[in-house]
């Protein structure tokens, strides 16, 4: 993996895209350096963008960063990949990192629909920054934060932001159980293939059915 590979454009990671280009020079205003930069990017597709769990999840544009930016809203894999269209958009290195997650927190109808508070393939961006690489995570939206009952996540470009291991009243909350590693670009097939393995392939037929019959909810 090479920072070159981490700076260009894909299909998914459109960063060459107008908008996106537009999004990120205007987050990052007057930011002095590229650490600032991206923490300013942070805050845009983390408390600027909704999460949003009931998205479509199976073809390469429904992860589009432009897509992502024009609609709104995501779940953490979208805002990923829109946080690191953005990154690249101002030359800053950014891939994509995962693992999966358990959430004490969640609701009970993510967990009905999941059948497990496992969540297989949790994205979230990895950015250079002074020859670290450093986790960011722009999954929840404040309103989510304040849902889940933790602090919002704070990205300064110098240390990593995830989630935190228990909630503000000190219960449980996140366990990080696999690390799935770094990659340059989206690997949904790869993604959707631990989904099927986890969740099972009639769960994962179904979810993409909702969305192919306009219901748009799991």
């Amino acid at each position: 993996m090479t920072a070159d590979a981490t700076l260009k454009p894909t299909f998914v990671l459109d960063s060459d895209h107008p908008a996106v280009k537009d999004f990120a020079l205007s987050a990052a205003g007057n930011a002095q350096n590229p650490a600032a930069a991206a923490a300013r990017l942070f805050d845009a597709v983390a408390y600027g963008v909704s999460y949003h769990p009931y998205s479509p999840f199976y073809m390469p544009e429904h992860y589009k960063a432009s897509v992502i930016l024009k609609n709104g809203r995501g779940y953490c894999v979208q805002k990923a990949c829109l946080l690191c269209a953005a990154c690249r958009a101002l030359g800053i290195p950014a891939r994509l990192g995962f693992a999966t997650i358990r959430n004490h927190n969640a609701t009970r109808e993510i967990v009905e629909a999941m059948g497990v508070n496992l969540f297989v393939y949790h994205g979230y961006t990895e950015i250079l920054l002074d020859e670290v690489w450093r986790k960011a995570t722009p999954a929840f939206d404040k309103e989510v934060c304040s849902k889940q009952n933790i602090a919002p996540l704070v990205f300064d470009g110098g240390a990593d932001a995830v989630f935190p291991p228990k909630d503000l009243s000190g219960n449980p909350f996140v366990e990080y159980t696999v690390y799935h590693g770094s990659f340059d670009d989206l690997p949904l097939d790869t993604l959707l293939e631990e989904w099927r393995k986890i969740y099972g392939e009639e769960r994962v037929r179904l979810w993409m059915e909702v969305f192919e019959t306009g219901e748009g909810r799991w």
